[in-house]
C-alpha cells in the first residue's frame, strides 16, 4: 500500500494548520467514519477518525477519547496526532487524526493466515502477546481499563509490533459498585461498550455489591490469545449461532488439543479465562511469565509475521 492507490476525491481538510489530501475511504461504523488521507506537508499517510456527535454528551465522549490518547506515549498504544471539533450545521464532528497502519489489525492477519489453512506460529503468539501486554500494563498503571480489546482493536506496525486502539471504551480501573442501580447502570454501559464475545463474565451481570477491576482486560486478553491460537475467539461461534454468550461464559473454558501449542501457553490461556475474576492473574504477573516464555533470539534476530 502507499501511492498506487486510487485517489477518489482532491478534497483536502486542514487540521493543525496543516492540510491533508482525502484518500479514499477505510471504513464506517454506527456514528464514525474512518477515512484515509495524507500529509501534503510530509507525504505521510493518517487514518482519519470522524465521529458524528449528535448531543453534547458525544462531544464529552469524543474529547474523552482523545483525551485517553493523550494520556499516553507508548509504543504498544495508539497515538493521536491531532484532534479537533467541527460543526456541520446543527450537528458537530468531532475528527481524531491517528497514524495509518498499512498491515491492518491483528483479526486481518488471523483471518489471512486462515484462508491459506495456517495459523500463527506459537513463537510469534507469544511476541504478540508480550506487546499487547505491556500496552495493557501501561494502560493500567495510569488507573484505567481498555474495557474493548479484541483482535480488531489491536493494530499490526511494519515490524508486526501489536498496538492497541480504539480507547473510547476506557474507563476507571476499579469500580466499586455499591447498590443494584448502580450495578445495572454498569451493566448496561456494558452491554454497549463492551464487544460480546469478548466481554468478561461479571459484566454480563454485575453483582450489587462488588469490584470489577481491570482484569476484565485479562479474559479479554485469553480470547485474543485463543482466537491467535485457533483462528477464532473462543465465543464467536456461539454468538453468531444464536446461543447465549452470557451462559457460556460461566463454564470454564475447553481449550482444544492442538500438537502447535505447548502446555506452557494452553495453562496460561486457561489462567486468563479463569471465570472467578478475583483468581485471575494481573498483567504484571501475565508479564513476568511471558517473558520467560520468550524464545531465544540470536543477536538481534526476532522472529516477525
Amino acid at each position: 500500500m502507499g501511492h498506487a492507490l486510487c485517489v477518489c476525491s482532491r478534497g483536502t481538510v486542514i487540521i493543525d494548520n496543516k492540510r491533508y489530501l482525502f484518500i479514499q475511504k477505510l471504513g464506517e461504523g454506527g456514528f464514525s467514519y474512518v477515512d484515509l488521507v495524507e500529509g501534503l506537508h510530509d507525504g505521510h499517510f493518517y487514518a482519519l477518525k470522524r465521529i458524528l456527535c449528535h448531543e453534547q454528551q458525544d462531544r464529552e465522549e469524543a474529547q474523552r477519547e482523545a483525551d485517553m490518547h493523550r494520556l499516553f506515549h507508548h509504543p504498544n498504544i495508539l497515538r493521536l496526532v491531532a484532534y479537533c471539533l467541527r460543526e456541520r450545521g446543527a450537528k458537530h464532528e468531532a475528527w481524531l487524526l491517528l497514524p495509518f497502519f498499512k498491515r491492518g489489525t491483528l483479526w486481518n492477519e488471523i483471518e489471512r493466515l486462515k484462508d491459506k489453512g495456517n495459523f500463527l506460529t506459537e513463537d510469534q503468539i507469544l511476541q504478540l502477546l508480550l506487546g499487547i501486554c505491556r500496552g495493557l500494563e501501561a494502560i493500567h498503571a495510569k488507573g484505567y481499563a481498555h474495557r474493548d480489546l479484541k483482535p480488531t482493536n489491536i493494530l499490526l506496525g511494519d515490524e508486526g509490533q501489536p498496538v492497541l486502539m480504539d480507547l473510547g471504551s476506557m474507563n476507571q480501573a476499579c469500580i466499586h459498585v455499591e447498590g443494584s442501580r448502580q450495578a445495572l447502570t454498569l451493566q448496561d454501559w456494558a452491554a454497549q461498550r463492551c464487544t460480546i464475545s469478548y466481554r468478561a463474565p461479571e459484566l454480563f451481570s454485575v453483582q450489587s455489591h462488588c469490584v470489577i477491576d481491570e482484569r476484565t482486560d485479562v479474559w479479554s486478553l485469553g480470547c485474543v490469545l485463543y482466537a491467535m491460537m485457533f483462528g477464532e475467539g473462543p465465543y464467536d461461534m456461539v454468538f453468531q449461532k444464536g446461543d447465549s454468550v452470557a451462559l457460556a461464559v460461566q463454564n470454564q473454558l475447553s481449550i482444544p488439543q492442538s500438537p502447535r501449542h505447548s502446555s506452557a501457553v494452553r495453562q496460561l490461556l486457561a489462567s486468563m479465562m479463569t471465570v472467578d475474576p478475583q483468581q485471575r492473574p494481573h498483567i504484571p504477573v501475565l508479564l513476568s511469565q511471558l517473558e520467560a516464555l520468550q524464545p531465544p533470539a540470536p543477536g538481534q534476530h526476532t522472529t516477525q509475521i
